[in-house]
């Protein structure tokens, strides 16, 4: 499928979202991230640790850095304000200074958007796209930065995967995501500034994931760019039969699959192995 381009405005930052996908790499700063990665799991130091981890990514390919201080995790419950502003805040100050991509903050609470963008931070990767707040948005368009609305089945990670039912996935998703754009460019942001992610994972059955993906050219009626984030997903090991440490194949055919039908952006954990997949994949596209 050949994609439309568009470009993002993050601050100081411009992404060419179409010529060749970009790849937002995944920081955890968690201690109960479900791939065993989050850096407040391995490293007393965990400003360091993300740091280091973070110029590695920049060096094997990453345009984005995304830093999330909160599980989403299926069943994972939700963390204060407080605690959450604790362990991101830090590394993102630090990553301001050493690494030149965009950064980007995994949070859907305006208090911690507010200060990593204060901080650094260009985008804020919002979980809860579709139930958006408008003190969050009031907080992208005051540092000029970008926002990525994503669609979450269900009201939280604690009970988005209990009694799942769409009539029609596809354009419920699509709807959603067009009400919440409205509400952004309502309040006043800019069109060039909003990415669109159908959230494959958030209140989905497997068989749901894997129809996002195969129908991903049906959400380029938003006339956005497509954010996709499979990396070492649940679906992908009950599929396959494998655990979040085995699954960098299965990650790796459904990022091809994802570029393939239209993804602009994919999310990932091993930046190094997708920047190949990727790069072979906009090689087949061109």
């Amino acid at each position: 499928m050949k994609r439309r381009n568009f470009l993002i405005h993050a601050r100081h930052h411009s992404l060419s979202c179409g010529p060749q996908t970009k790849i937002m790499a995944i920081i955890n700063v968690t201690p109960d991230s479900f791939s065993q990665d989050g850096c407040l799991q391995k490293h007393k130091d965990y400003v360091r640790a993300a740091c280091r981890l973070a110029k590695g990514f920049v060096r094997e390919g990453a345009d984005i850095l995304d830093v999330g201080g909160e599980s989403s995790r299926p069943g994972a419950r939700p963390v204060t304000v407080k605690e959450e502003l604790r362990r991101v805040i830090p590394v993102i100050e630090a990553l301001k200074e050493q690494v030149p991509v965009p950064i980007s903050v995994d949070t859907y609470k305006p208090q911690v958007a507010q200060a990593a963008l204060k901080a650094g931070a260009s985008i804020v990767n919002n979980i809860k796209g579709t139930q958006v707040q408008r003190s969050l948005i009031k907080w992208v368009c005051e540092y000029n930065a970008a926002i990525v609305l994503m669609h979450m089945g269900g009201r939280s990670p604690a009970t988005m995967q209990r009694k799942i039912f769409y009539r029609n996935l596809i354009d419920e998703i699509i709807v959603s995501l067009k009400k919440s754009m409205e509400i952004c460019l309502d309040f006043g942001l800019k069109l060039d500034k909003i990415i669109v992610d159908p959230g494959i994972g958030f209140g989905k059955t497997v068989e749901h994931n894997c129809e996002i993906i195969q129908r991903l050219a049906d959400f380029a009626q938003l006339r956005r760019p497509i954010l996709v984030g499979t990396s070492r997903k649940s679906f992908i090991g009950k599929i396959l039969g494998n655990d979040e440490k085995e699954r960098l194949l299965g990650t790796g055919a459904t990022v091809c699959a994802s570029v393939m039908n239209g993804a602009h952006i994919v999310r990932v954990h091993d930046v190094a192995a997708m920047a190949k997949v990727v790069r072979m994949t906009d090689a087949l596209l061109s």
